[in-house]
């Protein structure tokens, strides 16, 4: 089994021949990029894991306007809520890149939550770290500047999809720069200031939809 699978939360607590038969009971699909994987208030009864790609999660208010929760990538689970409690979708899942996914209903997953008391930790384990996160979230939009959260996002997309470089690490996030300012929580240009104020320090430099980080202590430190 791909190592990105078996650190999941899913089969992180199983051993190699229950994970290889839960690994069986889901299925493929596979997405375009910008293709529609669920839409928010549509009726959910299955989680997802992320083979390969990315997937971005959204919410758009009553005015039309989007904001982004998360960007996720290989490994990375969602849809979670649904397994313990199906019911509408609480975002609009989206393809940034070609994704491949594997799904688990929530019927076939029930079996293994209660035979396997192990499973069920592990997802309530990776809930909470979401609701942690998601706390973190809201805590930094009240008290954070635009410029520290920015830090803090291209640091969180580096700890997820950064790659080593010769001149540090290179974050192929793949989003635009709307989206940057989505996850960030402030306007597009507001946004660009700070990443132009980070590049005029000798921070970052900026590419098409990646970042190359070049001083991670220092941006480490603005996001504090």
């Amino acid at each position: 089994m791909d190592s990105n699978l078996r650190d999941a939360p899913l089969f992180s607590a199983l051993d190699e021949q229950s994970a290889a038969a839960l690994r069986d009971s889901m299925t493929s699909e596979t997405l375009k990029k910008g293709e529609v994987l669920f839409q928010e208030a549509d009726q959910g009864d299955q989680l997802y894991l992320i083979i390969e790609g990315k997937i971005k999660l959204s919410h758009t208010s009553s005015d039309g306007r989007e904001s982004l929760f998360t960007v996720l990538g290989p490994g990375d689970m969602f849809g979670e809520l649904s397994v313990f409690d199906p019911g509408p979708r609480t975002s609009t899942a989206i393809a940034v890149t070609d994704v491949e996914v594997l799904g688990l209903k929530h019927d076939v997953l029930q079996p293994w939550l209660t035979q396997r008391p192990e499973v069920a930790q592990s997802l309530l384990q990776a809930l909470a770290n979401r609701l942690r996160r998601n706390s973190e979230t809201m805590s930094d939009l009240v008290f954070a500047d635009v410029p520290g959260r920015v830090a803090k996002v291209l640091i969180q997309l580096n700890e997820k999809f950064g790659t080593d470089s010769a001149s540090g690490r290179l974050v192929a996030h793949d989003l635009t720069q709307e989206e940057i300012a989505q996850l960030v929580g402030a306007s597009r240009e507001t946004v660009n200031k700070a990443l132009a104020d980070f590049v005029t320090r000798g921070w970052i430099r900026l590419e098409t939809r990646s970042v190359h980080i070049l001083d991670v202590s220092r941006l480490q430190g603005r996001a504090k």
